[in-house]
C-alpha cells in the first residue's frame, strides 16, 4: 500500500518577516498616537506656558541686573551731579532763579535798586514803565526779558547802564532808544531849568540756568 500524503507545516522563515512587520507597524502607530496626543494636549497646555514663563523670568532677571548695576552707580552719579551744580553756581552768567516768573521779579528788583543808587529819591532818574516780555523758548537757554522806560539825566543814565551790564548775574541791554525831552519847570522859576533829561527805553534781559543734563538713576520698584 502506498502511504497517504500529509500537508507540510508552514515554514518558520516565512512567518518571521510578517511578525516583524506587524510589530514595527504597531510601534509606528503607537508613536504617532503619542505625538498626536502631545501636540493636542501637552504642547498647548503645558509646554507653551512653560516657555512663556521662562522668557518672562529671563526678562525680569535682566531688568533686575540692570537696576542693581544702576543702583550701585548711584553714589558716583550723585557726586557728579553735585559737581555740575557747583560749577554752574560759580558761573555769574545765569540768573539765580529757577523759573521765568521769579527771574522777572528779580530783574525788576535789580533795576529798581540800580536806579535808586544812581538817583536817590528818584530826583533825576525815575522808572516810567517796566513790563515783562514773554518769549518762546527757542533753545536750551531760556531768556527772560523786561521792557524798561526811564526818564533820566545823562550822568544817571550812564551809571544805570553800567551797573546793569557789569554786575552779577550777567544782564544785557538791547533795543536801546534814547530821546531828548524838553526842559522842565521848577516851582518859583519862570524859565525852564535844565534840558529835561532823556527819555530812554530798552530791553533788559538775562538767561536762566539750564537744567543739568546728567544720567539719572532708575528707581527700583
Amino acid at each position: 500500500m502506498v502511504p497517504e500524503a500529509t500537508a507540510a507545516p508552514p515554514r518558520a522563515d516565512l512567518a518571521t518577516p510578517r511578525i516583524e512587520r506587524d510589530r514595527w507597524l504597531a510601534l509606528g502607530l503607537l508613536l504617532g498616537a503619542l505625538a498626536l496626543a502631545y501636540l493636542l494636549l501637552v504642547h498647548p497646555w503645558w509646554t507653551v506656558p512653560m516657555l512663556e514663563a521662562s522668557d518672562r523670568i529671563d526678562t525680569l532677571q535682566q531688568r533686575e541686573l540692570r537696576q542693581r548695576m544702576q543702583l550701585q552707580q548711584a553714589p558716583q552719579v550723585a557726586q557728579r551731579l553735585a559737581q555740575v551744580r557747583a560749577q554752574q553756581a560759580r558761573r555769574p552768567g545765569f540768573l539765580p532763579e529757577s523759573s521765568a516768573e521769579l527771574a522777572t521779579a528779580g530783574l525788576v528788583q535789580r533795576l529798581e535798586a540800580v536806579v535808586a543808587q544812581a538817583s536817590p529819591g528818584n530826583r533825576s532818574c525815575a522808572i516810567s514803565n517796566r513790563s515783562p516780555l514773554s518769549e518762546p523758548r527757542r533753545d536750551r537757554y531760556a531768556r527772560v526779558v523786561v521792557q524798561v522806560r526811564l526818564r533820566c539825566g545823562s550822568p544817571e543814565l550812564s551809571s544805570v547802564l553800567y551797573a546793569l551790564e557789569s554786575g552779577t548775574p550777567r544782564l544785557f541791554v538791547g533795543n536801546l532808544n534814547i530821546l531828548s525831552s524838553r526842559g522842565y519847570f521848577l516851582p518859583g522859576n519862570a524859565q525852564p531849568t535844565g534840558d529835561g533829561g532823556l527819555d530812554v527805553s530798552f530791553d533788559l534781559y538775562g538767561y536762566l540756568r539750564p537744567a543739568p543734563a546728567g544720567p539719572e538713576v532708575a528707581r527700583a520698584p
